[in-house]
């Protein structure tokens, strides 16, 4: 029982990373990255379409995005959608392609995206240590019920804490690693 308890808890905790990296993938680091425009959703027929479903999304260098919509009568609404989001980029349309071209981003720029790496990275410290707390909830029932000893729960609750220090640990290298790509020049 405890063993499950433990395994939960490290898939929940590997889920929190996961969710985390996928986060910061759609912060900007002046590399234009088709997955900057993950989240952008455009209406398609009445329905609020991720981006990528209406339209073929390359890089064609460094520093810009290529969207190329499926539909011709999708190339306003993309347009509209981009500019909408909080990317801070205005589209150029050519036709039936869309080019955006990603500047450098200003130190100031970079420091306030900075803040906000490490701000979801204590989103996914926070969500950790909820793990945590449910994981030790379920090793305190079990002893309430007389079903493990104190020895038992001691020795769980050790590992819980173990296995969130990993996970926080790794969090940290994520942010780190994140913080020094967008500081990079």
């Amino acid at each position: 029982m405890i063993n499950d308890i433990k395994k939960d808890a490290e898939t929940r905790m590997g889920k929190s990373i996961d969710s985390l990296k996928h986060d910061l993938k759609t912060i900007r680091t002046g590399r234009a990255n088709p997955s900057i425009l993950e989240n952008i959703k455009v209406p398609y027929y009445g329905t609020d379409t991720p981006l990528a479903q209406v339209a073929n999304v390359t890089t064609p260098d460094a520093r810009s995005l290529s969207v190329k919509p499926f539909d011709k009568s999708m190339v306003g609404p993309i347009e509209k959608a981009i500019m909408a989001s909080d990317l801070g980029i205005t589209p150029t349309t050519m036709g039936m392609d869309i080019r955006l071209n990603f500047p450098p981003p200003t130190e100031e720029r970079r420091r306030e995206l900075a803040k906000s790496v490490a701000k979801e990275g204590e989103q996914a410290k926070i969500a950790i240590r909820n793990v945590r707390r449910d994981a030790i909830q379920h090793v305190d029932k079990l002893l309430k019920d007389k079903t493990i000893t104190e020895d038992d729960k001691k020795r769980a609750d050790d590992d819980i804490q173990k296995l969130t220090d990993k996970y926080v640990k790794e969090v940290d290298d994520v942010v780190k690693e994140k913080e020094k790509e967008l500081m990079a020049l």
